[in-house]
């Protein structure tokens, strides 16, 4: 097996576990890349690798994001990233969250969980009986916590309609064509958002009976997902898994602008300066998807309330306008931008 410090992912993180639990199953990699500002804050996804090497790099790349992204929205969070390998069939078990619960108090308070891709709000419950190291639990109307992706997706909104105005030089997503990649609890609620605003939606999912079902509740036109890095639209707005930016996928891109919800949409940082050269204007993924983990942030932390959660996530429009003027003063990718931003807040600048 391949030590974690010689993955191309790998970013001087503070440290790499990997948890085994036999009787209960339960396979688990948890990345801390850094603790600068505070305990390593990051959620908790339950996916299937056909190769496990994936997890360990999906857990480097999501951790060093998530330092990023805590840094970008003013939170005294470090960065960090819990990945639960699933079987084919994605059986998840009691024991398996209890194990893991055990594996996060391991760490006594290095790195705090919430829900992500495969996880709900019940898992983290689940967890919390292991450890107090959780966030993204049920919590009463007006307080901060509970599912992260509701506040993600208004977040994201926001970010698209800063997008807009950015770069078509439109106040309103009334009448743009925006195509979401993805319409789970993210794409879905900024779907949602966006068809109120009158905006002409063409969507898809990997699952695509959800991708027509949400296309016949707002109004949507739905595409397979073979069709949706190519289609001729004003912003295209990945919300599914990441890397989908690519050197081959930026020749074939017929939009002006690129925001959307997915973490780490760039497969590598010469994709940024791609997407650069093509014009095309980019709102960097961890910083526009940051309100989720404001919101379960808060919520650990124990100084926030609804009000304070919506203030905070109200402020993503005002840091990608700086992300992007520093870009057009520089000549930078707006992705290079953010991250040298970010690494001098993390004290690597």
């Amino acid at each position: 097996m391949t030590a974690p410090w010689n993955y191309p992912d790998f970013d001087d993180h503070e440290g790499v576990h990997l948890f085994r639990d036999a009787a209960s199953g339960l396979t688990a990699v948890i990345a801390v890349h850094s603790t600068h500002l505070g305990p390593a804050a990051g959620g908790t996804r339950f996916w299937h690798y056909p190769d496990p090497a994936d997890a360990i790099t999906d857990a480097l790349r999501l951790s060093r994001g998530m330092s990023f992204k805590n840094a970008m929205a003013g939170l005294p969070m470090g960065g960090g990233k819990g990945v639960v390998l699933a079987d084919s069939a994605r059986i998840k078990t009691p024991e398996m969250l209890a194990a893991f619960g055990r594996a996060i108090d391991s760490l006594g308070g290095r790195y705090v969980t919430a829900e992500d891709v495969g996880m709900t709000d019940a898992d983290m419950v689940a967890i919390a009986r292991e450890t107090r190291h959780v966030s993204g639990l049920p919590v009463a109307a007006g307080h901060a916590g509970g599912d992260p992706g509701p506040t993600t997706a208004y977040g994201v909104y926001l970010g698209v309609k800063a997008a807009i105005r950015r770069g078509l030089g439109k106040d309103s997503a009334q009448g743009v064509h925006i195509a979401i990649q993805g319409v789970g609890s993210v794409g879905g609620g900024l779907a949602r958002l966006l068809a109120a605003d009158g905006a002409k939606l063409t969507i898809t999912d990997a699952d695509m009976a959800r991708a027509i079902r949400m296309a016949a509740e707002i109004g949507a036109k739905h595409i397979s997902p073979s069709e949706i890095m190519g289609i001729e639209a004003d912003v295209l707005s990945p919300c599914a898994l990441g890397a989908i930016l690519t050197e081959e996928s930026i020749v074939g891109l017929r939009v002006p602008i690129v925001a959307g919800g997915a973490n780490n949409q760039l497969a590598t940082q010469a994709d940024a300066d791609r997407l650069h050269a093509r014009g095309i204007l980019y709102a960097p993924d961890y910083v526009i998807n940051a309100g989720g983990i404001i919101n379960v942030a808060l919520e650990y932390l124990g100084h926030g309330d609804r009000a304070e959660v919506e203030a905070r996530v109200a402020r993503i429009p005002e840091r990608l306008e700086q992300i992007w003027a520093e870009s057009a003063a520089t000549g930078a990718p707006a992705a290079t931008v953010a991250d040298r931003m970010a690494m001098r807040l993390i004290g690597r600048g």
